[in-house]
């Protein structure tokens, strides 16, 4: 959540910010109203409740000094009532304007490139060569299904579309880079987590899905119950309504979930194969800093999963996303992007973001320095999606004989 008193502060810098991350005018202009509105009201309460002070006091002098004190009585009876009535409008008002607050994104940080769409992303770095093929490579899916370790029929026979089922090598390679995964991140000083699979709303909103994405969620029927979209939520949430000590940060956080999303707004977009589906396996990183830590962490956690990737002999590409593209809560993200020859193009396979104090905001995520409580930085990505990381190791270290050769680091783990 955006700092309020920064809005009161300094609405117009705050709304060029935003706008450079394409939040409608119309929203801004009623988060204005909102908070003139309920600045108005509180002040109205407040000049109410010193005049009723006043009076009380008034009231006390006429007391002692045996004067009548009916007329002052019903005066202050008044104010009383009008007091209450105030503090319900201001509730009311208050209520209205972290709705409002709830559904703004995050302002980009200054350095941020601006730019419309994905379109205008800034590639920073290659790491790794495609390979040359003396054949025309395959897509993922026709190799999982030569090698019969992919069936997609019998994963919409069991569930619907956009789900898959994965039977022998496949199966076995799918909890490989799981295990190998957590290892590699635990080596990179992130601690090893397992959490719950399903999160309440009040966790969803702390870091941004609710209210924004609930079309995208699957929700349990009678349960205030979600399944979660990543384990960004779980991680970051461990510490919701908590105040840290300074000598705790940062943490470093690592947890391998399956992840639900309905894909909202995705019809007819990677249709084939497992690119794009309802349930899917990832590892996540996240972090909770200071503010002076969270730039060196965030590096710290792009530099992992590009290494971890690298390790696997990944052709892939750090991409700094422009402010058009950036996601609800982040205030700058790097996408890893990985080469997958069967579509001759580059596929997101990481996304690492610094929200800064956003998701802190929303989820009460505090540390204590000396007196003070200050709100923590938090940070999260993917490391990796397992099911992509599945698919690129197929399309790129495919064989002409319809084989595939496996990385050396995976071996042990098979």
């Amino acid at each position: 959540m955006i700092d309020l008193k920064l809005l009161q502060n300094d609405f117009d810098k705050v709304s060029e910010g935003l706008k450079r991350k394409k939040v409608d005018v119309t929203l801004l202009e009623n988060l204005k109203i909102s908070i003139s509105n309920t600045k108005l009201k509180r002040q109205e309460m407040e000049n109410i409740q010193a005049l009723q002070n006043n009076l009380s006091a008034q009231f006390g002098v006429f007391k002692k000094e045996g004067q009548d004190t009916s007329s002052l009585k019903d005066e202050i009876d008044n104010l009383k009532l009008k007091k209450q009535a105030l503090e319900n409008e201001v509730q009311s008002e208050e209520s209205s304007l972290e709705a409002i607050l709830l559904t703004i994104p995050n302002i980009p940080n200054d350095d941020v490139p601006y730019g419309a769409s994905e379109d205008e992303n800034i590639i920073l770095e290659k790491i790794g060569t495609p390979r040359d093929f003396d054949f025309t490579p395959l897509e993922h899916w026709e190799i999982g299904e030569k090698l019969g370790i992919i069936d997609f029929a019998r994963g919409v026979k069991l569930a619907k579309t956009r789900f898959s089922a994965l039977s022998g090598i496949g199966a076995r390679l799918e909890r490989a880079l799981i295990n190998y995964f957590l290892d590699f991140n635990r080596a990179r000083g992130f601690e090893e987590w397992y959490v719950p699979f399903m999160a309440n709303s009040a966790m969803l909103t702390g870091t941004g899905q609710l209210p924004k994405f609930e079309d995208d969620l699957f929700k349990i029927e009678g349960e205030d119950l979600y399944l979660i979209p990543t384990s960004e939520v779980q991680l970051t949430n461990l510490f919701n309504d908590e105040i840290l000590q300074i000598s705790e940060l940062p943490m470093l956080l690592t947890s391998y979930t399956p992840c639900f999303r309905k894909e909202a707004g995705s019809a007819g977009r990677d249709t084939r194969g497992m690119i794009r589906q309802h349930q899917f396996d990832k590892v996540e990183l996240v972090a909770i800093t200071t503010p002076e830590q969270s730039n060196e962490i965030f590096k710290k956690m792009v530099d992992c999963a590009s290494d971890l990737l690298a390790s696997l002999e990944l052709p892939h590409q750090k991409v700094q996303l422009c402010t058009g593209d950036l996601g609800f809560g982040a205030a700058v993200t790097i996408d890893l992007e990985v080469w997958l020859p069967g579509q001759g193009k580059y596929r997101e396979i990481s996304s690492i973001s610094n929200t800064n104090d956003f998701q802190a905001r929303r989820a009460k995520i505090r540390y204590k320095d000396d007196k003070k409580n200050i709100l923590c930085h938090t940070l999260n990505g993917s490391s990796l999606a397992v099911g992509r990381t599945l698919v690129a190791i197929l399309e790129n270290h495919q064989q002409i004989d319809g084989t595939i050769k496996i990385p050396e680091v995976l071996k042990k783990y098979l």
